[in-house]
């Protein structure tokens, strides 16, 4: 009686302890993956000539370029996109430069969204577009129609999304 109740008591806590033993794996828990993304549209381009489709920034566009520098110099930045325009790269430069990153052009209508999230998965990003395609950027990151074609004279919204563990969360700020 007594092997049999010694043999009991083992097996029991043979069960116990296998079914306890989970690995360390799965009880560590994880920092969340953190990745922010901030859209601005260009600043205020030179309207001079109407036929230019390629416009350098005017003097405020060129200021507002300043500010968006010191907006984001406490912000640690890892990469910034623009498309391929005078306007959006002008934009980017102040920024660029303080934070001596290059400058990656992308092309707004051949991207991969799924790839963009997980190319820039955990860093910080800036980029840098148009009034009809930061929002419809930014909606594509969120996965919903939320964001309408900017007006041609909104050279001040700022778009931020953040994206921790796959939900993506947005705040729309004015930076006059």
């Amino acid at each position: 009686m007594r092997i049999t109740k010694l043999i009991i008591a083992i097996a029991i806590l043979l069960v116990g302890n296998t079914s306890c033993n989970t690995s360390t794996k799965d009880n560590e828990i994880s920092d969340p993956i953190i990745s922010t993304f901030y859209f601005i549209r260009h600043a205020e381009k030179d309207r001079t000539d109407p036929e230019n489709h390629d416009p350098e920034l005017n003097q405020d566009g060129l200021m507002r370029a300043v500010k968006w520098a010191e907006v984001f110099d406490q912000i640690d930045i890892d990469i910034i996109y623009s498309t391929n325009y005078e306007r959006t790269s002008m934009t980017a430069a102040p920024v660029s430069v303080k934070k001596n990153i290059n400058v990656k052009y992308y092309d707004p209508r051949d991207l991969d969204i799924t790839a963009f999230k997980l190319e820039n998965e955990g860093k910080n990003v800036l980029v840098v577009g148009h009034s009809n395609t930061t929002p419809t950027f930014v909606n594509n990151m969120l996965g919903i129609e939320k964001y309408n074609q900017m007006d041609d004279t909104d050279n001040s919204s700022l778009f931020i999304v953040r994206i921790i563990d796959g939900e993506a969360t947005d705040i729309l700020l004015k930076m006059d």
